[in-house]
């Protein structure tokens, strides 16, 4: 069982950053990919990045590419979601993920993720 804790959210203007972090405990808490979701108010959650394993590749929504940069440092167990350039767009709760085992693809999809953390609000204003 791995336990996901998110942290970072908060209110910002359009154009400022935020930075997410995620820390994992539990058995195999840094063993596999992991990535980050996001909610709207009446919206699905959608897929917004994930890292591999050995953190080598990540991949990004066409929506945040350009602007969000995912990394994991393992030494510290944590999982980053750097936001740049934010608009009212990416208002949303984010959620971060684990997997439970190695598949290697389908990084969007959230069926392949087994663990969940409990969200962090990020609300962007204009």
């Amino acid at each position: 069982q791995v336990q996901l804790t998110e942290s970072g959210g908060g209110s910002v203007q359009a154009g400022g950053s935020l930075r997410l972090a995620c820390v994992a405990s539990g058995h195999n808490a840094n063993t596999y990919a992991k990535g980050w979701f996001r909610q709207a108010p009446g919206k699905e959650r959608e897929f917004v990045s994930a890292i591999t394993s050995s953190g080598r590749n990540t991949y990004y929504a066409d929506s945040v590419k350009g602007r969000f940069a995912i990394s994991r440092d393992d030494a510290l167990s944590t999982l980053y979601l750097q936001m740049n350039n934010l608009t009212t767009e990416d208002t949303a709760a984010y959620y971060c993920a684990s997997r439970s085992r190695h598949q290697g693809s389908s990084y969007d999809d959230p069926s392949t993720y087994a663990y969940w953390g409990q969200g962090t609000q990020v609300t962007v204003s204009s």
